[in-house]
């Protein structure tokens, strides 16, 4: 499959993620494995995707070390696709994808959602800040910004950014009166 990354957002790790796991086939793919689907056979009745689609999406998933091909049966040889460390990894996102896509939808129109699986009550998904435990959905409390490893294209496009937002602050704050308060 044909790169669909720009050259500039080659050191941007939300292109280079989706650039692993954008596609369609590979999110449900790795949705199965989270479910506990090892085998192709498995995967391909659940899914009901073509052989050879299957095939090339599990060759990705092997590639990009998101499972791993494991031998189950010796005569004849049989394989299966067992979750790495990495892969385990992505489980929080798709969690996060589905609350997201569930977020519009009225309970008795959900046709699956995430539950403890010691009591069956039902999980609200949120993504947090590990340090401080706080929600990262506020758009103003959390940015992005210019890491260590940033080119100068990088750095220059955050520096606009955070130019912009101090802007906006600014005329915020002076349409408020000045005193830094919401009131």
């Amino acid at each position: 499959m044909a790169s669909r990354i720009r050259l500039e957002d080659r050191e941007c790790p939300l292109s280079t993620t989706v650039q692993h796991v954008g596609e369609w086939w590979t999110l449900l793919i790795m949705h199965d494995a989270f479910d506990g689907y090892t085998r192709f056979d498995q995967f391909q009745q659940s899914l009901g995707i073509s052989t050879s689609m299957l095939t090339t999406r599990l060759k990705a998933l092997v590639a990009d070390g998101l499972l791993e091909r494991q031998p189950y049966q010796t005569n004849p040889v049989r394989h299966e696709y067992v979750l790495t460390e990495r892969g385990r990894s992505l489980r929080p996102v798709i969690v996060a994808l589905a609350a997201w896509g569930n977020q519009e939808l009225a309970p008795q129109d959900r046709a699956m959602i995430l539950v403890d699986a010691a009591t069956g009550e039902e999980a609200e998904p949120v993504v947090v800040d590990a340090r401080t435990g706080k929600r990262l959905d506020d758009s103003d409390s959390y940015v992005f910004t210019a890491g260590p490893a940033a080119s100068g294209a990088m750095r220059a496009r955050y520096d606009e950014l955070d130019h912009r937002r101090r802007a906006e602050h600014s005329e915020r704050e002076s349409v408020r009166g000045g005193s830094g308060r919401p009131w």
